[in-house]
């Protein structure tokens, strides 16, 4: 196409060009620094959830570096209008995520507030949930929870506005007896995580897992 002649596509890290569906080149792809972590055993995501809320089992595709490539690929996704970076990054998960026997029965992720909603145009997970979903077979459910208060953008705020995640999100509608895969970008404190997940316990026989697409360590 004339628009691809006249913009071609570009590794986010080196510029270089590349294929229209490519977030990164070949080179830099070798640089994001993958987890490889096993969603049945014991992991840093896992331990600090576990001092949150119940979890059963955890995963994070990438190790999030302040310097890093991973950090790159989720601004692109979340502040640079690259919607279609989440479905490489589910295909990048694909590729490594093996669930064996504790495959979920639903995957849920964090609600945007519709205010930022419509300021961003739409939600980063979204397209990364759905894409997942079509690989594995497993059912999503965008509207299960909804987020209560409008906040600016988190890397803006202090750690303490960080903390507080009190009501910050609520169900729409009853679910009991599921094993839910709760989906984030990054993982952090948790407390984000935290704050849905005891949402979705307290409301009947639920179990929580949790994917993400970087672990801030």
């Amino acid at each position: 196409m004339i628009l691809d002649l006249l913009f071609p596509n570009r590794c986010i890290h080196c510029n270089r060009i590349i294929s229209p569906e490519l977030l990164v080149c070949n080179v830099c792809f070798d640089q994001i620094h993958f987890t490889h972590y096993d969603f049945s055993g014991n992991n840093p995501v896992r331990e600090k959830c576990k001092l949150l809320f119940p979890v059963e089992n955890t995963y994070a595709l990438m190790q999030f570096e302040e310097q890093g490539l991973s950090r790159k690929i989720i601004h692109e996704l979340k502040y640079r209008s690259r919607e279609k970076a989440g479905k490489i990054l589910a295909e990048w998960t694909a590729e490594r995520l093996d669930f064996r026997d504790k495959t979920p029965d639903l995957m849920v992720s964090v609600p945007l507030h519709p205010k930022k909603l419509k300021e961003r145009g739409y939600n980063q997970l979204h397209l990364f949930t759905e894409t997942l979903s079509i690989l594995y077979g497993i059912p999503y459910h965008h509207e299960l929870i909804k987020r209560n208060h409008y906040s600016k953008a988190q890397a803006l705020k202090d750690r303490e506005h960080r903390l507080s995640t009190a009501n910050a999100f609520s169900l729409t509608q009853a679910v009991t007896g599921k094993h839910i895969l709760l989906i984030d970008d990054v993982f952090t404190t948790g407390n984000t995580v935290s704050s849905i997940a005891w949402e979705i316990l307290n409301a009947g026989n639920n179990k929580i897992s949790v994917l993400v697409m970087a672990m801030d360590l």
